[in-house]
């Protein structure tokens, strides 16, 4: 478990693929900027198992509640594997610093056991909440991916955002032990 100063993060365990399915099949979880989609909780363990790597951790509360998720995969690319994360929290739970203290801990977490010099995230350019939270963990907006992807009836533009290991340089939320 990956410990903050208000949540943790949890690797996903089997148990939690029914919820995954659920926050995945309602649009006001998965957000307006993401792609709809209806996905058995078979198909959800099958994404899971993508050659991507897909890594989901389960966002808590201290007090055990589930409030979202986050997950860190690769992206792949001619000069090798790259690392991306993607987030999202449930409805009431957003706007109050959640997504940013998890954003901290994966970046932190994947600084200190990976031998990545990158990690990045793309945004639709409509979400002005996921983009102040990226700027505000330290992601540099890189440019526009033009007609990146397909949600709700039309090809949208999104940005793309990095943090490079020299910005992170230390530590700033994970306080406790990692553990899996």
């Amino acid at each position: 478990m990956l410990e903050g100063k208000l949540l943790n993060l949890r690797v996903m365990e089997k148990e939690d693929l029914s919820l995954l399915a659920e926050w995945f099949n309602n649009p006001e979880v998965f957000g307006e900027y993401n792609p709809l989609r209806q996905l058995s909780k078979v198909e959800t363990e099958k994404m899971l198992e993508s050659p991507l790597e897909l890594k989901p951790f389960i966002i808590e509360k201290k007090d055990g509640t589930k409030i979202g998720f986050i997950a860190h995969f690769h992206v792949l690319h001619p000069s090798g594997s790259k690392l991306e994360i993607g987030y999202t929290l449930i409805p009431n739970e957003r706007g109050k610093g959640y997504c940013t203290e998890a954003i901290q801990i994966m970046v932190d977490f994947l600084f200190l056991s990976r031998e990545t010099m990158r990690i990045q995230a793309t945004t639709d350019t409509r979400n002005l909440a996921s983009q102040k939270v990226l700027e505000k963990t330290g992601f540099k907006k890189e440019g526009t991916l033009r007609k990146y992807i397909f949600v709700r009836g039309e090809l949208r533009d999104a940005y793309l955002y990095s943090i490079l290991r020299e910005e992170w340089k230390e530590p700033r939320i994970l306080i406790g032990s990692i553990s899996s």
